[in-house]
């Protein structure tokens, strides 16, 4: 661990006197981890974190004390006001409908990950002028009501649209226009019966959708398995119901065919598996803790 790392460790360690988290102020980094981490701070450190420039950390502590948080809301800068957003309770009452109108679409934005939000006020995000934060709105209000889920899914942005029919499963009286729409046509197509159509699209992601339709006939799997496109034939190859023999070939095809494929079968055959997470930074004693902040000349 870097000198920066275990300076930033020791400003979150809990117990720490109080005369040392004061000179690990002085270490930005470490100032940072402090403001973020540290569910002690007393009030005249929140206000020495918000003099030196950290405010945009000390936003994101949810041990912070409500007061503070709800000044941080009226920060000039939008970053710092993101992070209140994200997270903040509604103290005092109707702070979250004041972010819900802040200018900043960012804020905005953020304030749609806040799980203590009313669907009233998701309601608002939901229809925001903004497209990216009715975007943002879509990815965290899965159970949002039919009528709000029938504008988005027909919303005039196109993301907006995308980002709808990858939350949301569409209504049957929408799927023709989703369909139609080239936004949106592939991730529709589960919502469909597949059909030569969708197997012969021109959009090579429509055929991939269409070659992992879980009721796919026969005939359309052995003209999918001939694509050219590699991610069609990789979904064909990856189908519990390819024989064997079709699979081995698939498999054959693609290793000769690019790289790029060998890398996406490769991957498939072997699962990548996240690392262990790090062990927990040591607890300092004082003394330990004297050296490291002598090494900063802190």
């Amino acid at each position: 661990m870097d000198l920066d790392a275990e300076l930033s460790a020791l400003a979150a360690q809990e117990d720490l006197p109080s005369d040392l988290v004061w000179r690990l102020l002085r270490h930005p980094a470490a100032r940072r981890s402090m403001a973020l981490r540290r569910r002690d701070l007393t009030e005249q450190l929140i206000a020495e974190i918000i003099k030196l420039g950290s405010a945009r950390s000390l936003a994101a502590n949810t041990s912070v004390p409500a007061d503070v948080r709800a000044r941080l809301a009226e920060h000039p800068e939008p970053s710092v006001r993101c992070g209140v957003a994200a997270s903040v309770a509604d103290e005092p009452p109707g702070l979250l409908a004041r972010l819900a109108d802040d200018p900043d679409p960012s804020v905005r934005s953020f304030l749609a990950m806040n799980d203590r939000l009313s669907p009233e006020l998701l309601a608002r995000l939901a229809s925001d002028p903004e497209p990216s934060v009715r975007s943002s709105t879509i990815k965290h209000w899965r159970d949002a009501p039919d009528w709000v889920c029938r504008a988005l899914l027909t919303d005039a942005d196109p993301n907006v649209r995308r980002d709808s029919i990858s939350a949301y499963s569409p209504p049957a009286d929408l799927l023709p226009g989703l369909l139609a729409d080239p936004v949106t046509r592939s991730a529709a197509v589960p919502y469909t019966a597949p059909s030569l159509e969708l197997a012969t699209d021109p959009d090579s992601a429509v055929r991939e959708a269409t070659a992992a339709h879980p009721d796919l006939p026969t005939g359309l799997r052995d003209l999918l398995a001939e694509d050219p496109d590699s991610f069609v034939r990789n979904a064909i190859a990856g189908r519990p119901d390819t024989p064997l023999g079709l699979r081995e070939r698939i498999v054959a095809s693609m290793e000769t065919a690019s790289l790029f494929a060998e890398w996406i079968l490769s991957s498939h055959r072997n699962p990548h598996t996240c690392p262990s997470p790090a062990p927990a930074p040591p607890i300092l004693t004082r003394e330990q803790a004297e050296v490291l902040l002598a090494k900063a000349d802190l």
